[in-house]
């Protein structure tokens, strides 16, 4: 009889762990854990203007050891420097031009990756009368400018064009050496008309009375209203480093893109830490940092902003962006 209990027994717990599925004492599979990534110090390259205003906070973030990754900060007031320096690795990101960001694409065989356009634009007309509030106002004078054979040629001339001011419409356009001579007409000559870059243009509106800012090419360019967006700088990362470290890449991504809007909520903040790093005079910094247009544009946003801008200048000159548009893979993200 026993038996037949002890049986019975065994038969009603068998049945009970077909309908529950006797799964609570089974043990978990496991997943092997993914190795963790290298820690490396990653080595940013910026140049002395809105493209490394941006950076401040996480430069000092970096600095006070606050920040998440670590990294080694470079200032360079010529893009140029950071070209070779990508090629042989010796920089892992840079802020630089943006149709340079295309030349060293090109030049590279893909070897870099554009992360974030940073900066729209930020050129000028100024003068000290009244006589410029339209593009049409500049038909018939002379403009001194600087950027010969460069993005701000190609843009002013784009948009010189855009408003029919081009053949025997079109301003006389002098091109000076540097913005420090196309300020010496201006502050020569009362009616002196000239394109300058921020934050130079405040720079020397402290130095010359009057000068009036009296068109925005940005400004100007968003009017167009043809769904391309005028694009100064952009920060570019090398191919290689993306992929060894998309993890570390991710946290620069989250830490800059905190920077940029800590620049831009706390102008008198930022601007103090703009001067001690030497970017600019933090006084210039304080005024010129709203009409810096710096900005953090990632994604697709990014890559429809970017691929606009490269073909309105490879129409001008392919030269200018490395002899063609980048690939698909040269956008990060998109």
């Amino acid at each position: 009889m026993m038996k037949k209990f002890v049986c019975f027994l065994l038969a009603v717990c068998m049945l009970l762990c077909v309908f529950t599925g006797c799964t609570a004492s089974d043990p978990e599979p496991t997943q092997a854990p993914e190795p963790a990534e290298e820690t490396t110090t990653i080595k940013v390259g910026a140049l002395t203007g809105p493209t490394a205003m941006g950076m401040v906070k996480l430069m000092d973030d970096s600095d006070k050891g606050t920040s998440v990754n670590k990294y080694e900060f470079q200032l360079q007031s010529e893009a140029s420097a950071f070209v070779a320096a990508l090629a042989k690795g010796e920089i892992d990101i840079a802020a630089v031009p943006a149709n340079l960001a295309s030349v060293i694409y090109n030049n590279t065989n893909g070897g870099v990756k554009l992360l974030a356009i940073n900066t729209l634009g930020v050129l000028y007309i100024v003068e000290r009368g009244d006589s410029v509030n339209s593009f049409a106002d500049l038909s018939g004078k002379t403009l001194y400018a600087t950027g010969e054979g460069a993005a701000p040629e190609y843009a002013l001339r784009y948009l010189l064009k855009e408003n029919g001011l081009d053949g025997d419409n079109a301003p006389a356009i002098q091109w000076c050496a540097d913005t420090t001579e196309a300020l010496s007409y201006i502050a020569s000559d009362e009616n002196a008309i000239a394109m300058l870059p921020q934050p130079f243009v405040t720079a020397a509106q402290a130095k010359v009375d009057g000068l009036r800012v009296a068109l925005s090419l940005n400004d100007e360019w968003a009017k167009l209203d043809n769904g391309s967006a005028m694009v100064t700088g952009v920060v570019v990362c090398r191919s290689e480093f993306a992929e060894k470290y998309p993890q570390q890449l991710e946290k620069f991504m989250q830490e800059y893109e905190s920077s940029v809007k800590y620049v831009q909520e706390n102008t008198e903040d930022a601007a103090a830490l703009i001067g001690n790093y030497e970017i600019v005079k933090a006084p210039i910094a304080q005024k010129a940092l709203p009409y810096c247009n710096i900005t953090f544009i990632t994604g697709t946003e990014m890559k429809a902003d970017m691929e606009s801008y490269l073909s309105v200048l490879n129409d001008m000159n392919p030269k200018a962006i490395g002899g063609k548009l980048p690939g698909a893979d040269f956008y990060y993200g998109a």
